[in-house]
């Protein structure tokens, strides 16, 4: 008798805070027999997993050691072909460039169609903590979100046409793992954009060891190396950006004349 196939569900566990996880993510999490977790899922997602629940870890973040993708994948068939109800675990939302459009061209093609569960991405999340909004009607139209880390051998992104179409359709623009491409990224868009343009870099979002550097485009370089940021981070770059900073600067005055 050949085994049932088990289900598969892609699942956003939100930005790292545990408390931001969905009620749908967390009885997916409790109904799992086999988990494969993301390296950048907070701490306290994994406490909703049963105890006889199989977790395998399967780390993705650039510049480190990482399972290769089509491994991930091929875990994820396998245990489905077993009969397993599978969960793959992923930090902020699967959809949101976080592989998952690709596990599920994959799963499909091997007649698995799996579920997907959003989660509170880390663009979002990170200048929230801060107070600040993505978009606001005198400051920013829409948002764009870009990834920093260029596919290998890619041409990677224009970051001059980005930062013309930002000035000239008022858009914030959230950048996804752009440390180690600061320099490109800084250099492009002052081509497009004031150099007085406000800036947000946000560490391990929504965490307890959560840093920031509240900048300018012109000075986003010094600043970052100044300040000793790595990854995991978000740029959020706009005005959207101005309100944090001039609250900061109200209440370090504020501290000084106390």
């Amino acid at each position: 008798m050949n085994t049932p196939l088990g289900q598969v569900t892609l699942v956003g566990a939100g930005p790292g805070d545990p408390e931001l996880l969905t009620l749908k993510a967390a009885r997916a999490i409790q109904a799992a027999s086999v988990i494969l977790v993301d390296d950048l899922v907070g701490e306290g997602v994994l406490a909703h997993a049963r105890p006889e629940a199989r977790i395998a870890y399967v780390g993705k973040r650039g510049g480190c050691k990482s399972t290769p993708q089509a491994t991930i994948e091929q875990l994820m068939l396998d245990a489905a072909r077993a009969g397993e109800n599978v969960v793959r675990l992923k930090g902020g939302d699967p959809f949101i460039f976080g592989r998952g459009g690709e596990e599920v061209e994959s799963l499909r093609r091997a007649g698995i169609e799996p579920v997907v569960i959003n989660g509170i991405t880390s663009g979002l999340a990170a200048i929230t903590s801060l107070g600040a909004p993505l978009t606001h009607r005198e400051h920013a139209q829409g948002v764009v979100f870009v990834t920093g880390h260029p596919q290998k051998d890619g041409p990677g992104l224009d970051w001059v046409r980005l930062g013309e179409s930002a000035r000239d359709l008022r858009l914030t623009l959230v950048i996804y793992m752009g440390i180690s491409s600061a320099a490109r990224i800084q250099s492009g868009l002052l081509a497009a954009l004031p150099g007085d343009t406000p800036v947000a870099v946000i560490e391990r979002a929504t965490l307890k060891n959560q840093r920031q550097c509240l900048t300018s485009l012109r000075e986003l370089l010094s600043d970052l190396q100044q300040s000793g940021l790595g990854s995991p981070a978000i740029m959020v770059v706009g005005d959207v950006v101005t309100g944090v900073r001039e609250a900061l600067r109200a209440q370090a005055l504020a501290d000084q004349s106390a």
